[in-house]
């Protein structure tokens, strides 16, 4: 695609996202509430990039459901943009949002509780403080949990000492304070996992961030990337903007060459590879190997991957009937696992849900996915593109968005960073107001 197209699309991707995934959807669902031959009860569980998504447009899609979203949180930390917390270029203020405006706005029920159990067949929800809760439809949105057992040595005790921070708040907060006290000269390890795990372009924009503070505050710093990978997400155009940024700071040591991560001694403070080699770090961000929330696997919604397998046009449980997954937890063809597919999906999951109530034919959905990185404050880079259903599992549509190009101008990286934060407050207003 030519330089302006892309960037157009890009830009209003991620400026017009609250209709993006479901472009002619409003239209054709709009008479549903008016259809409906009861108030029906749709429960969804998990308020982030998914679930407030998907309260959100289902009210607007057919607003006599009552709708209850249930998050244990009273304030959401996003992930997206956590790395610039690492970086000193924003603070957790600025990624922490609230429910208020769902409740006022959307006449959507939030409780704040802790859900304990999923039971399908009575289509109950028990949670912690205020008991069961009955649903017709159930929305689940647990994303992700981590497998302990691939990494000798780790746990979710040992992670309050080595932060993962992929999960954002007091890790992040962690992480962030660690790096403050590293003295100049140190080593910083960063080790992410294979696939599939949470945003894959993330550890590499984490990487830049704390490039970044470590540049204009501890220069003589080194950061050693473990990967348990041989290639990742945008690496060309990552390993471009190191060497110009950061020279001789980052080294990526890949899967083949010795980055699997298979242990680490907490008391020597190094990680082990596969091979029995150590990495002694002054700071050590280990990403654990992923699978879907806990929440999931309590409520058996998982196959043997340890992911959700689920209709790609509605995702709708291939498990348990009326119960729908969506976000990072489910299987969704070549949709990455990042928080603007969530967001896509609860759209479409919303629009399934309310043909479904409403007795009409699901329209043919489209999945839409940009993700914006941080090189440096002023330097962006970018991936987008558009999905659809095919042979029942989720492509890209091709020709569709593109990336980056790799020789850009600063001014085309300062742009993309521009956007980048536009996409940012864009996404997060069309989930919480």
């Amino acid at each position: 695609m030519n330089k302006l197209t892309r960037r157009d699309f890009i830009k209003f991707s991620g400026s017009l996202g609250a209709y993006s995934a479901c472009a002619g959807l409003v239209s054709s669902l709009s008479a549903c509430a008016s259809k409906e031959k009861k108030l029906a009860r749709v429960v969804i569980i998990g308020g982030g990039f998914g679930g407030a998504s998907c309260a959100k447009y289902l009210h607007r899609f057919a607003p006599d459901v009552d709708i209850t979203l249930i998050e244990r949180d009273k304030q959401y930390i996003t992930c997206p943009f956590s790395n610039m917390v690492l970086g000193g270029i924003r603070d957790m203020a600025s990624i922490t949002h609230g429910y208020n405006k769902l409740a006022s706005s959307y006449a959507i029920n939030i409780m704040h509780d802790a859900v304990t159990a999923i039971d399908p067949v009575a289509k109950t929800v028990t949670t912690a403080g205020s008991g069961s809760v009955q649903y017709d439809r159930l929305v689940v949105s647990p994303g992700i949990g981590f497998r302990w057992d691939q990494i000798e040595g780790y746990d979710a005790t040992i992670s309050q000492r080595v932060a993962h921070a992929w999960k954002a708040g007091p890790q992040t907060a962690l992480l962030r304070k660690q790096l403050m006290a590293m003295d100049d000269g140190g080593t910083v390890i960063v080790a992410p996992p294979a696939n599939p795990f949470r945003c894959p372009p993330g550890p590499y924009e984490r990487v830049s961030m704390m490039a970044h503070y470590l540049t204009h505050n501890k220069p003589k710093s080194k950061i050693l990337i473990l990967d348990a990978k041989d290639k990742f997400s945008k690496q060309p155009l990552f390993m471009q903007g190191w060497d110009a940024l950061y020279p001789g700071m980052i080294e990526w040591v890949k899967g083949t060459a010795g980055g699997i991560v298979s242990g680490i001694d907490v008391k020597t403070n190094e990680l082990v590879n596969e091979l029995g080699d150590r990495f002694k770090g002054d700071v050590i961000n280990l990403i654990p190997p992923q699978k879907a929330g806990v929440l999931a696997h309590i409520a058996g919604l998982v196959d043997k991957t340890g992911w959700c397998p689920v209709n790609q046009r509605t995702f709708e449980s291939k498990i348990h009937q009326h119960v729908h997954v969506i976000g990072d937890a489910c299987i969704a063809g070549k949709m990455p696992k990042s928080g603007f597919a969530a967001n896509s999906q609860g759209k479409v999951c919303a629009a399934a849900i309310a043909a479904s109530l409403g007795g009409y034919d699901m329209p043919d959905p489209s999945y839409v996915n940009t993700c914006y990185s941080l090189v440096a404050p002023d330097y962006g880079i970018s991936v987008a593109a558009v999905y659809k259903v095919s042979n029942e599992t989720i492509v890209k549509v091709e020709g569709s968005g593109g990336v980056s190009p790799k020789d850009a101008d600063a001014i085309f990286r300062q742009q993309e960073a521009v956007y980048g934060a536009g996409w940012y407050d864009s996404i997060t207003s069309d989930m919480f107001t």
